[in-house]
């Protein structure tokens, strides 16, 4: 798949991206997972392996600005991860695509890549977006704290920083899911908050 070719806000054709035929499950690990800007028929609980959740990629525009760019997920080398897959019809998969093209794929801080999904019942080929550790705006593996700095201060044109975070976080405890990276992020953010009384 060469996906410097696909990094324009329009979607490629899918034979371009080895899609099959039919149906397509998309696999969400951040933002997605509650707001998918998709139709879908169905959606489970998936789990890929090769890549873990990190907040390893900068945000210049609906999380932060260029002057202070905040942080949202990538899915980044090593390990696994829990999400949603999301079944879109065969009949809206080309719109969708041109969807998710224009919000994941305008800056090619991703690749998109079609991964195995292990879902309750079955397994499944879901495309996702994985970090580009090559692009300029992948942050990589911050200290906890300079993340919390980040996040805690940080807004763009789709609100504060840490309301990505927390959703985020929210959306994984409906899933039954703990993510112990992202939860001492949130605890170091509360932690910089000035107590009552002080």
């Amino acid at each position: 798949m060469d996906t410097a070719a696909m990094t324009n806000a329009s979607a490629p054709r899918l034979s371009e991206l080895r899609i099959p035929p039919g149906d397509l499950w998309i696999f969400g690990y951040g933002s997605l997972m509650w707001d998918p800007g998709f139709p879908y028929v169905e959606w489970a609980p998936g789990l890929v392996y090769g890549y873990h959740r990190a907040l390893c990629i900068y945000s210049s525009r609906w999380r932060g600005t260029p002057e202070q760019p905040g942080l949202v997920l990538g899915l980044d080398r090593g390990g696994a991860c829990r999400g949603i897959a999301f079944r879109i019809a065969h009949s809206d998969v080309s719109a969708s695509l041109e969807a998710l093209w224009k919000r994941e794929m305008s800056r090619g801080v991703y690749h998109p890549r079609l991964l195995r999904a292990r879902l309750p019942r079955r397994t499944a080929r879901a495309l996702t977006f994985v970090a580009n550790p090559l692009h300029p705006g992948y942050a990589g593996t911050l200290p906890t704290e300079r993340t919390a700095e980040l996040i805690a201060s940080c807004r763009g044109d789709r609100g504060p920083n840490i309301e990505y975070l927390a959703r985020t976080l929210r959306h994984l405890t409906e899933l039954g899911v703990r993510d112990p990276n992202l939860l001492r992020v949130m605890e170091a953010i509360r932690a910089r908050r000035p107590r009552a009384g002080d």
